[in-house]
């Protein structure tokens, strides 16, 4: 196995890591499951299997994706779900789940590198209005990437901090004090906090579990710490936090994380055009 095999399979099983409650990884199974299925970002094969899994115990999904997901299982459109939702909350839905549960975006060497901001949020738009909460799932991605592909963490900072909006930019950029981190889970505070926690700590154990000190009950920032720590440092470095907090999913992380991993040893990892499924509208 190669070492960009081993950070692209270090990001699903570092979120695993870092979600002490199960919910976004589970969902994040459901991206990767996907993903496998339709070898390409297919939106409305992905909101399908999103409510499957939600009518059938999903949980911890966020109160937007949640409130979504139920006005969906009582015959709303998509179309107007969201936005109702949006308006419900006052505009309240930047929150971090897309960026915790569309990481394994950049796991699919199939996807280019220039398709993945624009599936991120494509992803984010089938729960939740608000830009910025696609807009730092964009960003999460992107980090992602760059990291699987061995790019140095300020150059892959600055990679994925490009075309962003300025509260996610601010959050890639200004991670360093203390004073600013928030528990809550807005997404541009969610991803500073993450960043803080990655750039002060040499390796994967010690900065997981200082977020997860840090986080408390709201588990926010230690989701991304697991994600993107798990690009930068890879599955060994994953492994050595100790016990798996989700062992039922074992089998199911391995063998998406394999299948992903895979796609990386097939002859075109594109960096250029779009991917996206055709007619993937929802």
């Amino acid at each position: 196995m190669s070492a960009v095999q081993e950070r692209v399979k270090g990001v699903l099983w570092g979120l695993a890591y870092g979600d002490r409650i199960g919910g976004p990884v589970r969902m994040a199974c459901v991206v990767a499951e996907s993903l496998v299925a339709r070898r390409a970002f297919d939106p409305a094969d992905l909101l399908a299997r999103y409510l499957a899994w939600w009518q059938g115990g999903g949980f911890d999904t966020g109160p937007t994706a949640a409130e979504v997901f139920e006005r969906l299982s009582q015959g709303w459109t998509v179309e107007d779900a969201v936005p109702a939702v949006d308006r419900q909350t006052g505009g309240k839905t930047a929150g971090v789940n897309p960026a915790h549960r569309s990481a394994p975006l950049a796991m699919a060497a199939f996807l280019p590198d220039a398709a993945l901001a624009e599936a991120a949020q494509a992803e984010a738009r089938l729960t939740h209005a608000h830009p910025l909460a696609g807009d730092v799932a964009a960003a999460v991605v992107r980090l992602c990437r760059a990291l699987i592909r061995g790019v140095p963490w300020e150059e892959a900072l600055a990679l994925a901090a490009a075309g962003r909006r300025s509260e996610t930019q601010d959050a890639l950029h200004h991670h360093h004090d203390p004073a600013r981190l928030s528990r809550g889970g807005f997404a541009p505070e969610v991803l500073r906090a993450a960043l803080y926690f990655l750039n002060h700590h040499a390796d994967f154990p010690t900065a997981m579990a200082a977020a997860v000190r840090f986080a408390g009950g709201g588990n926010y920032c230690p989701i991304l710490v697991g994600s993107i720590g798990g690009a930068r440092w890879g599955l060994p470095a994953v492994r050595r936090v100790g016990a798996f907090p989700h062992p039922a999913l074992s089998s199911t992380l391995s063998t998406l994380a394999e299948q992903l991993a895979a796609t990386w040893h097939e002859p075109s990892q594109p960096t250029g055009a779009a991917s996206l499924c055709p007619n993937s509208e929802p």
